[in-house]
Formats: C-alpha cells, structure tokens, sequence
C-alpha cells in the first residue's frame, strides 16, 4: 500500500462503476426541534442535514468533506437510521429503508454498519475484545460461541491484530489498535456498505495512514462501499473516489475526487482546499480566506448559505469594486445583523486600541475608527459613491442606529448570492455544484477573484 497515489488521480464517476447504485440518498432531512415552555411547543428547528442527495455504487468510496457543524455525521446516522431522518428517502438495493420495521432494520444493520469517530468510546470497558468483535454475530443468530470465536479471531488476523487479543480488554490496547477493533467489528457480519465517520482523526498521524491502507485493502478484498467522512480533505483524497463537499447541512459540489480537487467549482470547496498545507512555496499561489464562523442551522442565512463568508460573493449590477473590500462591507452588514459594532463594543475597542485614557474621552472619530478597524475596513474606497454609502453607514453606527446602518449598506451591497438559493446544476459529466457563479447567470466582474468558467 505504499505505492498508492491517491484516488483523485483515476478520474472515477460514479457511473464508472457500473449497474445501479446500492446506496441512493434523495432529500436526506434530519431537523431537530426547538421548543420552549411547559408545553414543548415548537418554535423553531435546527436543520442539521437539509436535503442532501447522492448515490453510492458497489465498491465505492464516497467522501463527504466539510468543516465541523456542517452536517456531515448527522447525515451518517441518519442514512442508517441510527437517528430517524426528518424527511427524504434512503434507498438501499433497491428498497426504502424509511419504511423498515424492527426486524426489517435488523436485516438491514447486517448489511451496513458504521465506524465511529472515537475508538474509545466505542467499546464497553467491560466487555473483551472478542466479546466486543462478537456481539453483531450474537445479535444477527450465531449462537455457536466456538464458532464466534472462530470467526472474530480470524478478523482480527485480518485487520493487523494478533488472534491472542481476544482476551484482552479495550483500555490494553492503543488507539490505532481500537480502531483496528472497530473495523473488525463491522466487518464481521460481512456486510455491503460501511459507513465511516472520521475513523482517523482521533489517532495519531503516524497511525492514520496505516487505518488508512487497511480500509482499503478490506474493500479491495471483500467489494465493500463504503461513506468516508472526514474533515481533512488530505485523507479524502488519498482514498475516496467520489467527494462531496457540504456546508451547513447541504451538499454544496459533487464529483470525482480528480474533478473536485483538481477543478473546484463551488468557492467553500476551494477555500478548503487552499487552506491545505502547501509544502513547496512555489505553489501557495493566492489563499480565498474564509471570514465569519459557520452560521446557526437553527436560523440559516438566506439564498445561499455560504454568502456570509464567500470570498467570492457576488457583486450587485453597477457596481465594480475590489472583490476583497466589497467582502468586507458585506462583513460588516453581517456583524451588524448580529447586533455587534454596538457603541459599547465601539468604545471598549478604542480605549484598548487607540490609548484614549477613558472610555468618556473617546471621540466620534475614535468611533468610527474603531468601526472601520473591526471588519479591517480601508480608510476610504477609490469609489466616491461606494466611500459616500459607507461612512453615511459608519456615522448611522456612531448615532446608535445600527438598522439604519444596516438598510443603507443594503441598498447599495445587497447581493444576489442573498436573495436567491442557487440550483445545483451539471457542470461536466457527474460533476455538480449549487453557485450562482457556474449557473449560468450573468454576475458583476471582480477584479481580485475570477468566477471558474465552465464549457
């Protein structure tokens, strides 16, 4: 295994597989409700999985990427009905799981299974390895304890373990051997599909690349699919053959793992990608800096949801600004929205920043100083029009009136990545994104970013 080069480089789609898929997701939902008083009445929901589709071909491996809090392990359990989607089907050989009873999803469980992020807390500390690689055999029928035993010893053989570690218990084994335990686990009752939520990320580096040859070797020798989630897009790379990219609690791009990393189309897919580590200098080439933290899913951003921190937003008609500067007034529309850039916010800033003695000597200039500094803001535009709009802002920020502020950065900076929720569109072959920068609409010219064109 130490000749592999990495999935992205074979190009694999999904059709490439052949026949029809085994895993086919359609609007996956999982919304969990949000209540208040004594009567639990609902006032809202957090949309932690919101509409994701994507199929799973036999002998696959599918990634989903994305950074924490986007959805991606709730969407794990719920494709396997660990937790009980809210909405959408969840199609496997050709059958709706939604619609399983017990036994029904018992039969299921036996033909996928998961690996969780946490070695440690998979296992019961009282129960043996054995004992622990061994309980799916029980719960499926095998009463044969010889014949358990058996079967859980010549797995571990398999997955790197020597077959004397039966006997022994989780807290003697390291975290590298856990997971080797783990993956015995869901191997033992053969099973097609396994889903894998950040099987590496608890462990040491030294030891990622080792799980990560022994997965794949597995699904060489036994034609498993497999759903890799991870957040670190290196191992997405090294052993997926399809990627999709999510961000709060929808599936952003989609496509072959040569495709998504070597010709991104959606700006999240390339601001992950250019925040990987680059080892040669001559290669760093210009970094889209993510600005602003993930937003709530209990209260999503309208039209798409990554327009709060898109280096990329779309400017509106008219309007030719530095793509960098324009980020930053839609920065500080957003902080105002937040109820931030407040005039207590404003005066601690400048006493801390500007060595004002007091907070009672801090003038209106310290203010909108103060203002302008917050969202790294320049003292002034090339365009009189654009400067004019944002110190009106500015002064409406000093007076406290932050929704004035607001509605006049609005009428000039609204954008339509704002108002209108993007499609996801076919960009080549099995390659899709949700932008409105590959939809074919026409969009405003920047002159620091260039939208990815497309045939």
């Amino acid at each position: 295994m130490s000749e592999r080069t990495g999935r992205a480089t074979s190009g694999a789609t999904g059709r490439e597989f052949g026949g029809e898929p085994l895993l086919r997701v359609r609007d996956l939902e999982r919304h969990y409700p949000i209540t208040e008083g004594v009567l639990k009445n609902e006032v809202g929901r957090v949309r932690a999985v919101d509409g994701i589709s994507f199929d799973v071909y036999p002998g696959e491996t599918l990634g989903i990427v994305g950074e924490s809090g986007c959805g991606k392990s709730t969407a794990a359990t719920s494709l396997l009905r660990l937790e009980e989607p809210t909405g959408g089907e969840v199609v496997f050989d050709g059958e709706n799981i939604r619609g399983y009873d017990k036994q029904e999803l018992r039969k299921f469980r036996r033909r996928a299974q998961m690996i969780f992020q946490d070695p440690t807390s998979s296992f019961d500390p009282r129960m043996s390895v054995g004992a622990a690689v061994g309980e799916p055999l029980l719960l499926h029928g095998i009463d044969d304890r010889a014949a358990r035993r058996r079967v859980v010893k010549n797995l571990l053989e398999r997955v790197g373990l020597e077959a004397s570690d039966y006997d022994r218990y989780p807290h003697e084994l390291s975290g590298g051997q856990k997971q080797r335990v783990a993956l015995a686990r869901a191997m033992v009752v053969n099973p097609e599909l396994i889903v894998a939520d950040e099987p590496t990320s608890a462990l040491d580096v030294s030891i990622q690349s080792e799980i990560l040859s022994l997965i794949d070797d597995i699904q060489e020798e036994f034609g498993l699919s497999i759903v890799f989630i991870s957040h670190n897009l290196g191992v997405i790379r090294e052993i997926c053959d399809r990627v999709a990219v999510m961000y709060l609690g929808e599936i952003v791009e989609l496509g072959s793992a040569e495709d998504v990393f070597d010709d991104p189309q959606h700006p999240y897919t390339e601001a992950l990608l250019q925040s990987i580590p680059r080892p040669d200098p001559r290669r760093r080439g210009r970094r889209a800096q993510l600005t602003g933290d993930v937003p709530d899913p209990a209260n999503p951003p309208s039209g798409c949801r990554f327009h709060t921190r898109c280096p990329k937003v779309i400017q509106p008609d008219g309007l030719e600004m530095d793509q960098q500067q324009y980020r930053r007034v839609m920065d500080m529309r957003e902080s105002l929205a937040k109820g931030n850039l407040s005039i207590e916010e404003l005066t601690k800033l400048a006493v801390a920043e500007y060595d004002t003695p007091s907070e009672e000597q801090v003038s209106p200039a310290d203010l909108e100083r103060a203002a302008r500094d917050e969202v790294d803001l320049p003292a002034s535009f090339d365009d009189p029009a654009v400067d004019d709009t944002v110190e009106r802002a500015i002064e409406q920020i000093v007076e406290g009136d932050q929704a004035g502020a607001v509605d006049t950065l609005a009428d000039t900076f609204e954008s339509r990545c704002e108002r209108t929720v993007p499609e996801t569109v076919t960009v080549d072959g099995d390659h899709t994104a949700a932008c409105h920068l590959v939809d074919g609409q026409p969009t405003a010219a920047s002159d620091s970013f260039e939208p990815s064109t497309t045939d």
